[in-house]
C-alpha cells in the first residue's frame, strides 16, 4: 500500500493547473516504477486537500455568479477522487509503457464508513474551503483561520472503520493490477438502515490507507511525503534523522511532541496502526528515495 502525499499532486507556489498536476504525478509515478520492478503488487491512496479546496471555491463562485447550488463535502470528495485518479492512471500508464511493463491501472471511487457516534462530530477541527471576512450564517461551523486570513468552514475528521469494495481491490492487486482507492481518505459515509449516506467530514488519508493496508493484509505500507526521513527535533538544534523505530519508540516520540500535528504526527500514527495490526513495516519517505530499497524511516514491531 502506497499513500501519496499532497506534494505528489500539487507543490508550493503552483496554481494547480491540469498540466502542473499531471507533471507532478508523472514524476511520482516514475519513482513508483522502482517498486513495480522489484515485483511489488501496488495499491495507491492519495490526498486531495488542495483539490477539494479548489472545487469548493469553484462551487462558491458558481453559487454567487449564477445561482448554482454548491455541493456537499462528500460530493466534492467523490469529484476529486475521480479527477485525481484519472491523473494517476494517466501518469502511471505512461511510466509503465516507457519501461515496457505490462500492468493494468484500475481506479475505484471509494466510500469509507465512519461511526455516526464518532466524538469528532462534536469537535470539528478540519479547515476546508474559501475564506470569508465574516462567518456565513448557513448552519455550518466556522472558525478564524490560524494565519489570520479570515473565517473558514471547519468539519469533523472521524476515524475510518470500513472501506467499500476493499475485497475487490485486494483481488485486483493480487492479480498484478495497480489499483487506486481511498482517495483523499475516501468519501465519508455513515451506515443507515437503507445503506450509507454521505456526511460533511474529512477522513485522514493516511489512516484510511493504513486501514486498507491492514484489511488487505499488505506486507508493507509506504507513506510518501516531502522529506526523506522522519526526524526528532525537526529543524531545531539536535535534529536527528531516524532510520528505524519500534512501535514503542514511535509512541514515545509522539508523547514527547516530536512530530507536528497536521504534518508528521498523523503519518506516524497511521504507521503504528498498520504495524500493530500485523504489518511487517511502514516506510515514511519521499518518492525520490524509492530507488534505494533501504530508504526512509521504518516503523517496525
Amino acid at each position: 500500500m502506497v499513500a501519496f502525499g499532497g506534494n505528489a499532486l500539487l507543490r508550493a507556489g503552483q496554481k494547480g493547473t491540469f498540466q502542473e498536476q499531471l507533471e507532478n504525478v508523472e514524476n511520482t509515478c516514475a519513482q513508483l516504477r522502482h517498486l513495480v520492478e522489484r515485483g511489488y503488487d501496488i495499491v495507491i491512496g492519495h490526498g486531495n486537500g488542495p483539490q477539494v479546496g479548489n472545487v469548493m471555491l469553484q462551487h462558491e463562485g458558481g453559487r454567487k455568479e449564477f445561482g448554482l447550488p454548491a455541493m456537499p463535502m462528500d460530493f466534492c470528495g467523490a469529484e476529486t477522487q475521480g479527477s485525481i485518479a484519472y491523473l494517476i492512471e494517466t501518469g502511471m500508464e505512461k511510466v509503465l509503457k516507457e519501461a515496457g511493463i505490462q500492468r493494468h491501472v484500475v481506479s475505484l471511487v471509494t466510500r469509507v464508513e465512519v461511526g455516526a457516534d464518532d466524538p469528532a462530530f462534536g469537535k470539528p477541527t478540519k479547515f476546508v474551503g474559501p475564506y470569508y471576512q465574516e462567518a456565513p450564517q448557513d448552519g455550518a461551523t466556522y472558525k478564524p483561520d490560524p494565519r489570520g486570513l479570515g473565517w473558514r468552514k471547519v468539519v469533523p475528521s472521524p476515524k475510518p472503520v470500513w472501506i467499500s469494495n476493499i475485497d475487490i481491490v485486494e483481488k485486483l492487486a493480487r492479480e498484478g493490477n495497480i489499483v487506486i482507492t481511498v482517495g483523499g481518505g475516501g468519501i465519508p459515509v455513515v451506515k443507515t438502515e437503507s445503506g450509507h449516506r454521505g456526511v460533511e467530514a474529512v477522513i485522514d488519508k493516511d489512516l484510511a490507507s493504513a486501514l486498507a493496508a491492514v484489511t488487505m493484509k499488505a506486507d508493507e505500507f509506504y507513506i510518501l511525503t516531502d522529506v526523506a526521513k522522519v526526524y526528532t527535533n525537526f529543524r531545531k538544534p539536535g535534529e536527528k534523522a531516524i532510520d528505524a523505530m519500534t512501535v514503542a519508540e514511535a509512541k514515545r516520540y509522539l508523547a514527547e511532541g516530536q512530530f507536528a500535528e497536521g504534518s508528521m504526527a498523523p503519518k506516524v500514527r497511521a504507521g503504528i496502526m498498520f504495524v500493530e495490526n500485523g504489518g511487517a513495516q511502514c516506510i515514511i519517505t519521499e518518492a525520490g528515495a524509492l530507488e534505494d530499497p533501504s530508504c526512509g524511516t521504518r516503523i517496525i514491531p
